[in-house]
């Protein structure tokens, strides 16, 4: 089964908006397609997202739903330590995304990030140790979603 890192931008989304595309990729875990990799940093980066005063009145984001979620990949997920060890990229958030994906020897990064979908050089440090970066869409179609 792939490893698969799947970053917070696409968690958030699929949290708030369920008919979505990233909405699929929940689906697919909770089907375990896939072996979801996380950080307890990525984790917690999930929940920080969830509970931005403006994410929650926009999107009348409960605590009771947002824990639950959060317990969800947290229970299904490979959590991998990470140390901030990795700097690559101009943010150091994407740089946690790219050591969690490298610790936990994902086969994929899923993101929707263009600063890790666009970079040659995070592309090519995660090329060189076999983690292919994808959209959500290319990941639906290589689960066949």
């Amino acid at each position: 089964m792939q490893r698969v890192v799947v970053d917070t931008n696409v968690w958030v989304s699929a949290f708030l908006n369920p008919a979505g595309p990233p909405a699929r990729v929940l689906a697919a875990l909770d089907q375990r397609r896939f072996t979801l990799v996380a950080s307890e940093y990525l984790l917690a980066e999930i929940a920080e997202v969830l509970t931005r005063p403006r994410v929650v009145r926009r999107y009348a984001v409960t605590p009771e739903a947002r824990d639950i979620f959060i317990e969800l990949l947290h229970t299904r997920a490979v959590t991998v330590p990470t140390d901030g060890s990795v700097q690559i990229c101009r943010d150091p958030d994407d740089d946690m995304v790219i050591e969690t994906a490298v610790r936990g020897r994902a086969d994929m990064l899923v993101t929707r990030d263009d600063d890790l979908k666009g970079s040659s050089e995070v592309m090519e440090y995660l090329d060189a140790v076999g983690v292919a970066v994808v959209s959500v869409q290319r990941f639906l179609d290589i689960l066949e979603l």
